[in-house]
């Protein structure tokens, strides 16, 4: 079932597209950028490689920890202004220069 996204963003692991990951109607959606199934590594052994999309009700949980908590989750809601609740948000917002080796980035939306 083809879902449109509500919001989107490039994965990427060491400066290379690993994949996409979508907000949809259902949940959440992440999709490996075929090149890198075919020359990369997985970016987490819950998520291994593939070519057919992750669904989730739910964030996957590899991406939760990337989310900070406690008193700097609310540091960075308040500076942002994006509901601590808004996992998605938070992603976009605190792991463009993440210091691992994954980082995700805003795919900003072609409709308006």
């Amino acid at each position: 079932m083809n879902q449109e996204p509500f919001r989107r963003a490039q994965v990427k692991y060491k400066d290379q597209l690993a994949g996409y990951l979508s907000e949809t109607a259902s949940g959440y959606q992440f999709t490996y950028n075929k090149e890198f199934v075919r020359n990369g590594r997985a970016i987490s052994v819950s998520l291994p490689l593939r070519d057919e999309p992750y669904e989730a009700a739910e964030l996957f949980s590899f991406f939760k920890g990337l989310l900070p908590e406690g008193w700097y989750l609310t540091i960075v809601s308040d500076t942002a202004k994006i509901d601590p609740k808004d996992s998605f948000g938070i992603l976009l917002a605190t792991t463009a220069d993440a210091i691992g080796a994954v980082s995700i980035h805003k795919i900003e939306d072609s409709h308006g």
